[in-house]
C-alpha cells in the first residue's frame, strides 16, 4: 500500500479559526519562520481564556508531530503551557498533547497522539491549539511558528478512514447496547446485536453481569471476580495505583558493632546477595577510611576494615564515589573532597581504586587518572556502571586545584562527560564541559558540568540520564539523556514539566536518585539543600519519574522540624528522617526497598547523623483488590437482604461481613459498625413508618390509610443517604489499601435512573414472590387514579401495574373500599420501588466492578446519555 508511517513530511495547512489578535501581530505570522524578526509572530489580544487558534489541513492527514518555532530571544509571551486538540470536524476534537515550551530560543517538536485506543490511525483535519499560560503569568500569549508534520497520501489515508469510521460505528452500536441492556429493552438489545454481529463486551463480562444484576447471585459472582483476579485482570489498574511511603527505622541488635555517625560517605549495594557496603565519610572531626557490610537478610553490620590505607586501600576522605560490578564482584572508588589547606601540588592527585568483595583485597588501579585521560581530581560528582559492556561512566563534579590557583581565578571548574573501559583499562573523555578550552571548537561535544546532580544507568535503553544539580549560584532544571550506543546527547522535556513547578523536584536541594529498569522508574529523595538560606525549608519529599510516561509524580511531601531525637541514639520517635544533606541511599531492586544512612541534618557544624532507614513503596496487591471486591458484594447482598429478613441480615453481618473487616483497624471498625445501624432503620411514607428493622417488626401484618406512594421529602433523606455511603465506601476502599475506582455513580446514574419501575421487573429479572405478569390492552382506570395509556402486548407484573390497585392475580373487583385499594397500592408501589431501586445499585455495582477490568473487555465507560442535550 502507497504511505506508511514512516513517510512523514511537511503538512500544509491554513488559519481556518482564531479568537484574537493583536495589533500586526496577526495568525497568519505563525506561517513563516522568523526568529529575528519580532513582528512574526501571533499574539491574543487578552490574555483570558479561550485563546485559540484553528487550523485546517488541505485534506485528513495523520499528524505524528508539531513543531514550535521561537523568537531568538527568551520572551515573556511564550508559551509556558498549552494543549493541542483535533479531529476531522471543528466540533468534535480530542486531546492530542497537553504541556509547555522553554522559554529560550531552540525551537522544540512534540509527538501528537495519532492513534486511537484500539491502536489504529486517526486521521485529522483540524487542529486546535489552545494557550494556558505564558511565561509571564499577566501578559498575552504568543505563538512565533508551527509547522506539522505527517502522512497525507491519500489511498494511504482513505484506507485509514474506512477502517477510522467502521470503528465509530462498532463503538455507536454498543453504546446503544449498552443503554438497552440498562434500560431493560431485551428485545431491541437482542435483535441490535444480532443485526450487527457487534458485542457489547467480552463473554466473561456479560456472564458477570448475568450473575450480578439479573440474578442477584452474589456467591457465584464472588468466584468469578477471584478468577478474574487469580488471571491477572486486574493487575494494570493495580499497577496504576499510587505507591504508599512507609519509612521504618531499621535498628540492629544491641552491643553489635555498627557504623558511626558520618556524612559524606558512599553507599552501594550487590543485588545478587543483598549486601549494602559503606566506606568513609567524616563525622564531624576527620574523614574516615573505614569498609562495612550490611546483609539485609540477616540485618547485621559487619566491620571489613577499620582503616583501609593499613592494608594497601584509600587514604580518609569523604565526597567520594562508588560503582559495584556484579559480574566480577568488585568495588571501583573514585574521588574526594580536600579542604583548602590540604590542596598541595602533591596532594591533588585522582586515584583510582579498585576493591574484591571475594578476596576482600585493596588494589590501586592509578595513582592519578588525569594522567591517563581521564578526569581530574573531583568531588560531588557522580559514577554508573555498565556491566554488561563493562564500562564505567563519570560525570560532573567540580574540579579541585591547589589553592593559589583557584584564589587567582575565583572560579571554579567542572568536570565533563568520561568512561573507563574496565577490560582494557582506558579512559575516553567523551564530553567536555562548555567552558572547557576545546569546547568551542565544532568537532567536540560539550556538555554543561554541574554538582549535586544525579546520573543513572538504564542497562536496558542503554541510556544514562542525568537531571538537576547546580553550577555556581545557577540551579539546573534540565533533564538529559546521553545514549551510549550512538552517543547522542539529549534534552528531554517532561510531560508535565512547565506546566506546575509543584509537580516536579523543586531545584537546589540535595537529591538522591536511584533507578527500577524492570519497572522504568526513577526515584528522588530530595531533602535539606546545603545552601545555608535554604536550609528553613525543611522538607523532605519523593518522587517518582516514569520513563514510559515522561512525567513526575510526588509520592510524599512532609515538612519535619528537626529534634533532639533525631540526632539521639534513640529515634523511635520519628516516623521518618529529618531532613538532612550529605546522606546515602541505595535501592535494593530485589526487595524493591531503599536504604538511608547518615548525613548532616545542617544545625551543627560538628553534629553527623547515624540512623539507618528502610523506606517501603508498597501497592495494593491481588489480595487487597479482592477483599476490596468482597466487601462491595456483601455490602449490597446485606443491603437488600435488610430490606426483606432482618434476622438473615444480622447473621449475614456477624458473618460474611464480619470476615471481610480488619477488626483491628479503627476506621474500618466504624464502617462495620455504620452497617449495622441499617437494621434499625426504618422507611417512612408521610408518617407513617413501613417496620424493618427488629426494634419495630411486628409479628403481624400491618395496616393502613390514607398514605400516599413514596416520594418528596423522603427520596432527599435517601440521597443524602446515598451519598454518605458513596463516601464511606471511598474511606473503605483506601483503608483496605485500595483506591476506589473513579466514580460511576455521577456518569451512569442519569442513565440508568430513567428505567421505569417496571423494567426493573422486565422479563431479564423475575419478579418479587406473589407477584404475576399481567398483560394489559388500552387502557384501564382504578378508582381514584387518573386514566394511564399502556401499549398493546406490555407486560406488567402484579406489584408494577399502578392502575390496578389490588386483586390484580384474582380479578377482584375493581371498586374495592377507598382504604384498602390505597393500602394495598401502597404496598404494590413500594415493592416496586425497592425492586427498581436494587436494580440501580446492581448495575452501579457492575459499573463500578468492571472498572477494575481491562477496558477492552468491557462495556463502554460513556452513555448515550452524555451526548444528549435537551
Amino acid at each position: 500500500m502507497a504511505g506508511t508511517i514512516s513517510d512523514v513530511k511537511k503538512l500544509d495547512y491554513d488559519i481556518y479559526k482564531y479568537s484574537s489578535y493583536s495589533s500586526s501581530y496577526l495568525p497568519e505570522n505563525i506561517r513563516e519562520d522568523n526568529p529575528s524578526n519580532q513582528t512574526s509572530r501571533w499574539s491574543s489580544n487578552t490574555n483570558t481564556p479561550p485563546q485559540y487558534l484553528i487550523l485546517k489541513l488541505d485534506r485528513p492527514a495523520i499528524v505524528t508531530k508539531i513543531k514550535f518555532g521561537k523568537y531568538e530571544k527568551t520572551h515573556v509571551c511564550n508559551l509556558r503551557k498549552f494543549k493541542i486538540l483535533g479531529g476531522l470536524e471543528e466540533e468534535r476534537m480530542v486531546l492530542l498533547f497537553e504541556g509547555g515550551l522553554r522559554n529560550d530560543a531552540v525551537p522544540e517538536t512534540f509527538n501528537l497522539k495519532h492513534r486511537t485506543n484500539s491502536g489504529e490511525l486517526l486521521p485529522i483535519k483540524f487542529i486546535q491549539i489552545v494557550p494556558l499560560l505564558s511565561w509571564g503569568p499577566s501578559f498575552n500569549f504568543c505563538i512565533w511558528y508551527v509547522e506539522l508534520l505527517g502522512i497525507e497520501d491519500s489511498m494511504f489515508i482513505l484506507s485509514n478512514l474506512r477502517k477510522y469510521n467502521m470503528l465509530r460505528e462498532v463503538e455507536i452500536v454498543r453504546l446503544f447496547l449498552k443503554h438497552c441492556r440498562q434500560q431493560g429493552y431485551v428485545n431491541s438489545f437482542s435483535a441490535l446485536q444480532e443485526e450487527t454481529g457487534v458485542k457489547l463486551e467480552d463473554e466473561k463480562m456479560t456472564e458477570l453481569h448475568e450473575m450480578l444484576v439479573n440474578r442477584g447471585d452474589f456467591k457465584k459472582t464472588e468466584e468469578m471476580l477471584l478468577e478474574f483476579i487469580e488471571n491477572g485482570l486486574m493487575d494494570n489498574y493495580l499497577e496504576r495505583q499510587e505507591y504508599k511511603p512507609q519509612w521504618s527505622l531499621q535498628l540492629t541488635p544491641e552491643n553489635e558493632p555498627r557504623p558511626g555517625r558520618r556524612g559524606g560517605h558512599q553507599l552501594i549495594i550487590d543485588p545478587m546477595t543483598s549486601t549494602i557496603y559503606l566506606y568513609g565519610g567524616w563525622d564531624g572531626n576527620e574523614d574516615l577510611s573505614d569498609l562495612w557490610s550490611y546483609d539485609v537478610k540477616t540485618n547485621r553490620w559487619t566491620l571489613i576494615h577499620e582503616r583501609s590505607e593499613l592494608l594497601d586501600g584509600p587514604t580518609p576522605r569523604a565526597c567520594h564515589k562508588m560503582v559495584y560490578d556484579t559480574r566480577n564482584s568488585q568495588i571501583f572508588m573514585l574521588g574526594r573532597y580536600l579542604d583548602s589547606a590540604s590542596r598541595t601540588e602533591e596532594n591533588i592527585n585522582s586515584d583510582f581504586y579498585l576493591y574484591n568483595t571475594i578476596t576482600k583485597t585493596w588494589f590501586l588501579i592509578c595513582n592519578d587518572t588525569s594522567q591517563v585521560s581521564g578526569p581530574q581530581l573531583v568531588f560531588d560528582h557522580q559514577m554508573c556502571i555498565d556491566v554488561d559492556k563493562q564500562t564505567i561512566y563519570v560525570f560532573g563534579g567540580r574540579i579541585l586545584e591547589p589553592r593559589n590557583e583557584e584564589e587567582t581565578t575565583g572560579q571554579y571548574r567542572y568536570s565533563g562527560l568520561f568512561s573507563y573501559h574496565i577490560s582494557t583499562n582506558t579512559w575516553t573523555h567523551i564530553l567536555v564541559d562548555c567552558e572547557h578550552p576545546t569546547a568551542s571548537s565544532p568537532y567536540v561535544q560539550s556538555i554543561r558540568s554541574r554538582v549535586t546532580h544525579s546520573m543513572l544507568f538504564h542497562h536496558k535503553h542503554r541510556k544514562l540520564y542525568i537531571f538537576g544539580g547546580q553550577r555556581g549560584k545557577d540551579y539546573m532544571t534540565d533533564f538529559l539523556i546521553y545514549d551510549v550506543n550512538t552517543n547522542e546527547l539529549s534534552n528531554m522535556t517532561p510531560e508535565n514539566n512547565n506546566t506546575d513547578t509543584k509537580n516536579v523536584p523543586q531545584s537546589g536541594f540535595t537529591q538522591r536518585a536511584t533507578i527500577d529498569c524492570e519497572k522504568d522508574e526513577i526515584y528522588v529523595l530530595t531533602s535539606l539543600s546545603k545552601e545555608k538560606e535554604r536550609r528553613d525549608l525543611n522538607i523532605n519529599s519523593f518522587w517518582l519519574f516514569s520513563l514510559s510516561k515522561k512525567e513526575w509524580c510526588c509520592v510524599y511531601k512532609s515538612e519535619h522540624s528537626n529534634g533532639e531525637n533525631c540526632y539521639q541514639k534513640s529515634q523511635n520517635t520519628c516516623h521518618e528522617p529529618c531532613p538532612r544533606y550529605a546522606h546515602q541511599i541505595v535501592y535494593d531492586s530485589t526487595n524493591q526497598v531503599h536504604f538511608l544512612f547518615g548525613g548532616n541534618p545542617g544545625t551543627n557544624s560538628n553534629v553527623r547523623l547515624d540512623d539507618f532507614w528502610v523506606l517501603r513503596l508498597e501497592k495494593p496487591n491481588r489480595g487487597n483488590i479482592l477483599r476490596y471486591c468482597k466487601y462491595l458484594l456483601r455490602k449490597q447482598e446485606y443491603e437488600e437482604i435488610t430490606k426483606n429478613d432482618p434476622l438473615s441480615a444480622i447473621l449475614y453481618l456477624q458473618t460474611k461481613l464480619y470476615d471481610i473487616i480488619d477488626h483491628s483497624d479503627p476506621v474500618q471498625l466504624k464502617e462495620f459498625h455504620k452497617l449495622a445501624s441499617l437494621l434499625f432503620k426504618s422507611d417512612t411514607v408521610d408518617g407513617e413508618t413501613e417496620p424493618t428493622s427488629l426494634l419495630t417488626c411486628p409479628v403481624g401484618g400491618t395496616t393502613g390509610s390514607g398514605s400516599a406512594p413514596v416520594g418528596g421529602g423522603n427520596k432527599h433523606k435517601q440521597q443524602r443517604a446515598d451519598d454518605d455511603g458513596h463516601k464511606e465506601e471511598e474511606n473503605l476502599a483506601k483503608v483496605m489499601r485500595v483506591e476506589s475506582p473513579k466514580s460511576v455513580e455521577e456518569a451512569d446514574t442519569s442513565s440508568i435512573s430513567s428505567m421505569s419501575s417496571s423494567d426493573c421487573s422486565n422479563s431479564q429479572t423475575q419478579p418479587p414472590p406473589g407477584t404475576t405478569a399481567v398483560p394489559t390492552t388500552g387502557t384501564e382506570k382504578a378508582e381514584g387514579d387518573a386514566p394511564e395509556t399502556v401499549s398493546s402486548g406490555t407486560l406488567k407484573t402484579g406489584l408494577g401495574s399502578r392502575e390496578l390497585v389490588e386483586g390484580g392475580r384474582s380479578g377482584t373487583n375493581v371498586n374495592a373500599t377507598p382504604s384498602t385499594s390505597r393500602s394495598a397500592g401502597i404496598a404494590r408501589n413500594r415493592a416496586v420501588d425497592q425492586q427498581f431501586e436494587m436494580k440501580i445499585r446492581r448495575c452501579l455495582l457492575f459499573n463500578k466492578l468492571v472498572d477494575l477490568m481491562p477496558e477492552s473487555l468491557c462495556q463502554p465507560k460513556k452513555n448515550i446519555s452524555d451526548f444528549v442535550l435537551l
